[in-house]
């Protein structure tokens, strides 16, 4: 499905809640201290979601976007977890079940792999490992109706079928291993009446990703904006997220595209 960058979320009228697609729902964001994350979790609380920010380190980004939502008059929680650690997982949906009982939205932004000084299999650990702990994790507080959206990138939804930028490799390869893996939990998710939506993007302008590559790869980025025409931005892709939560048109397992998926 090629998405339409919506913004803002299309709202639907909801009682005592005014237009706001989300308001009385809840909401986990990982890796929301910056970037994507931290865009998408404010979108959902603009949207009327209270919103549970997971974060590994950046304390006082992830405090900033707390406050941010807080001053929207929604719940905030700041979950301080690495989602490479099981423990760390549980304690975070253990925080949400105290303090909310449930969970509506759970989006999977947190992913990496070309950090430096990790082992060889940090980027698998991370990337696919981690992305079923988390839903695991989830499915005791996600109702029916529920939504799990999966943020990855063109060059892993497409692995092995479309060319990767020099150093990517590693990253590709775990993104599309953590989808595949979500992919074949579809069947018990949708017993459950939970969908899974996938949302997928070309370079994002402004993100930590085509910066690393470009130290690697000088021009990368100009070079790919030229072929495509134009990069999406933090904003364009976090909309497009937001969006694949609220939107009940969306199957279960459905792609949505944001940015051009050409490339030589």
């Amino acid at each position: 499905m090629k998405a339409e960058i919506p913004d803002p979320v299309v709202a639907v009228d909801q009682p005592g809640g005014g237009a706001l697609p989300f308001f009385g729902k809840t909401a986990f964001v990982t890796g929301a201290s910056r970037g994507i994350g931290a865009s998408v979790a404010r979108r959902l609380g603009e949207s009327g979601a209270d919103v549970a920010i997971n974060y590994r380190s950046k304390a006082n980004r992830a405090q900033q976007v707390a406050d941010e939502i807080a001053a929207l008059k929604r719940r905030v929680l700041l979950l301080q977890g690495d989602i490479t650690n099981v423990t760390d997982i549980g304690s975070m949906f253990s925080k949400i079940e105290s303090e909310w009982k449930r969970l509506d939205i759970l989006v999977l932004n947190a992913s990496g792999g070309l950090e430096k000084g990790k082992d060889a299999g940090y980027a698998m650990r991370l990337n696919m490992t981690a992305q079923v702990d988390l839903v695991q994790g989830a499915l005791r507080l996600l109702p029916k109706g529920g939504r799990i959206v999966f943020v990855t990138s063109h060059l892993a939804h497409f692995y092995g079928v479309k060319p990767v930028y020099d150093g990517y490799e590693p990253v590709a390869a775990s993104k599309k291993a953590g989808e595949e893996a979500l992919r074949r939990m579809i069947p018990e998710l949708s017993r459950l009446g939970i969908r899974l939506v996938v949302v997928s993007g070309d370079l994002i302008e402004g993100t930590i990703t085509p910066r690393l590559l470009q130290r690697q790869s000088p021009g990368l980025i100009e070079s790919r904006r030229q072929e495509a025409g134009s990069l999406p931005s933090v904003e364009d892709f976090a909309a497009a997220i937001v969006q694949a939560a609220a939107d009940e048109s969306c199957a279960t397992g459905e792609t949505i595209y944001v940015g051009s998926t050409d490339w030589s």
